[in-house]
């Protein structure tokens, strides 16, 4: 589990089928990642969850699988610069919101304008021809909604009302300290939705079968079967 908050950049080349190395800076934010990497550890690499298998002076290596390759950027990203973040920790700040390092699909870079105070950035929702990335992504991409870019915990300004594209402003920091500066229009990046809008969205599209559910989860005394569960009783206690 991850927050969405990157704590380093690193390179990243492609070794085998399976194997991934990516190098780090001599950055202190570098270096305090290393440290406290231990083989076995899970990384989030441009938004991925890999497994650390080696650890060298200034490198790692980790396993990455093919649908992980098919799946995501990463085997698309040879020599070029990726965000990188340790899993959270028990007693950690949860600064972002929930990130599982799962990948839904790729998505792309529309248009990217700097303001005062901040960069507009619109990408395209992961979608292929059969659109069935699209179908799994764009029901989760709602206006305020959190959604991991590359990673990167941000939250949605503005989307069209199919979730086919959305719109992110991100402060100065979180573009200069990710790979989001180096990103033109058309350049691929990694789309999580977010865990919770799948589990609400689960719930509604599975409502009419007779599952129960634990009415203490659901702020209610009542027995309560998924039938129950709409929009609007999800509203009145506070889970949306």
């Amino acid at each position: 589990m991850f927050t969405g908050l990157i704590q380093a950049f690193g390179k990243i080349k492609l070794l085998a089928e399976s194997q991934i190395l990516i190098s780090l800076g001599s950055s202190t934010n570098s270096q305090i990642i290393l440290e406290d990497l231990a083989i076995g550890d899970s990384v989030a690499v441009d938004g991925v969850c890999l497994t650390v298998t080696n650890i060298l002076a200034q490198e790692f290596v980790a396993i990455v699988s093919p649908e992980t390759l098919q799946r995501s950027t990463l085997g698309q990203l040879s020599d070029k610069y990726v965000n990188l973040e340790t899993s959270l920790r028990a007693g950690s700040k949860l600064g972002g919101h929930f990130v599982t390092g799962h990948i839904d699909g790729v998505g792309c870079l529309q248009s990217s304008t700097e303001t005062i105070n901040a960069w507009e950035m619109k990408f395209a929702a992961p979608q292929t021809a059969d659109q069935r990335w699209e179908c799994q992504i764009a029901p989760y991409i709602v206006p305020k909604g959190s959604i991991a870019v590359n990673g990167i915990s941000l939250t949605v300004a503005d989307c069209d009302v199919d979730g086919k594209w959305f719109e992110v402003a991100v402060i100065p920091h979180s573009f200069n300290e990710t790979n989001l500066s180096y990103l033109k229009p058309g350049s691929l990046v990694n789309i999580e939705a977010d865990i919770l809008g799948k589990y609400v969205a689960k719930f509604l599209r599975h409502g009419k079968n007779n599952y129960s559910v634990l009415p203490s989860a659901l702020g209610t005394t009542s027995t309560n079967s998924l039938k129950d569960i709409t929009p609007e009783f999800l509203v009145e206690n506070g889970f949306l």
